[in-house]
């Protein structure tokens, strides 16, 4: 799973210590992962499926299998609590997945637990144990974000439509995967279904949906400028990593007859090849690809609020 590092102008703990938390987030998810795989081949998910079914009846609140399994061993948790203490900040890490229903293969159960870490991260992008922002619906339905976060590698960053404080004023970017070896900026062209996008070096392009056309902003533009700030904030902090551009398209065409400027154009033709290139990047973490999003996470801008006593108390029920 991609990191989500950043989420518009969200809080985020991996803004709060980045050097801590992407290792911590591979470690967690790989430990929880072996750990349910190993209840499922041993069938223990059926018989605790049934159990739970049967205190549905007896007790509303619904009781995580998982919680039993993994907090009956006092022992086996002291790793996990040991890494809750590392930090100035003592941020609950612990990802309790949930036993929603009863998998029947190890991709039902697979996906399942996918989904709740899409959730988890989630959190993570929008809080930490202090502070806390409030999460638009709409990212929870976002289907290139849960694709990004759930089949990508774990060793990337991605900074979703984050928000820069430059000179005083807010600036909006669009998508920034950040890679051990370079940096992939991504810009959206999405309208219904077999839409077609004509590009031309205007201000404009047309989008044609049917017999309609429409006039849309030219998405160089927005490419154009997150390749000049990032330039800009590189040269600066001295950082040595390539930039490259895209504008995607996965459900529409892209025409465009003019010089891309070095920028990828990805439609519905060749969406799947592009992904799959995407995800194969062996390169672990790598100390330039930390220092570039550090520099980006130098300059987010964040709204949050105070959380209360009461806050503090349901998320270490939670979590």
């Amino acid at each position: 799973m991609a990191q989500l590092v950043k989420l518009q102008d969200y809080v985020s703990r991996y803004e709060k210590d980045l050097k801590r938390y992407p290792t911590q987030f591979i470690r967690l998810k790989k430990q929880q992962w072996e750990r349910t795989k190993e209840e499922f081949e041993k069938g223990a998910f059926h018989n605790n499926w049934m159990d739970t079914e049967e205190e549905k009846i007896e007790e509303p609140e619904k009781k995580s299998f998982f919680s039993k399994l993994f907090h009956r061993n006092k022992e086996e948790n002291t790793e996990i609590e040991e890494v809750n203490s590392i930090s100035d900040e003592p941020t609950p890490l612990f990802f309790e997945p949930k036993i929603v229903y009863e998998p029947q293969t190890k991709e039902d159960l697979k996906r399942m637990y996918l989904d709740q870490l899409f959730h988890f991260q989630i959190k993570w992008a929008s809080s930490t144990l202090r502070e806390k922002s409030y999460v638009d619906p709409k990212f929870m339905r976002d289907t290139l974000l849960r694709t990004f976060m759930q089949t990508l590698p774990d060793n990337y960053f991605l900074f979703y439509y984050p928000i820069l404080k430059l000179k005083k004023a807010p600036i909006e970017l669009d998508i920034m995967l950040v890679l051990p070896t370079e940096i992939v900026c991504i810009v959206m062209l999405e309208g219904q279904n077999l839409d077609a996008f004509i590009g031309s070096g205007d201000r404009f392009w047309i989008r044609k949906s049917g017999k309609e056309e429409k006039k849309v902003l030219s998405p160089m533009i927005n490419i154009n400028r997150m390749e000049s700030i990032l330039l800009q904030v590189f040269k600066k902090e001295e950082i040595d990593l390539p930039i490259r551009k895209v504008i995607l398209s996965r459900n529409g065409y892209i025409d465009y007859p003019g010089s891309s400027y070095n920028v990828q154009f990805v439609d519905s033709r060749t969406y799947g090849e592009w992904f799959l290139s995407l995800k194969n990047s062996p390169s672990p973490m790598k100390h330039m690809q930390f220092k570039a999003a550090q520099a980006i996470l130098n300059l987010v801008q964040t709204t949050s609020y105070s959380r209360s006593s009461w806050d503090l108390d349901s998320e270490e029920k939670d979590e």
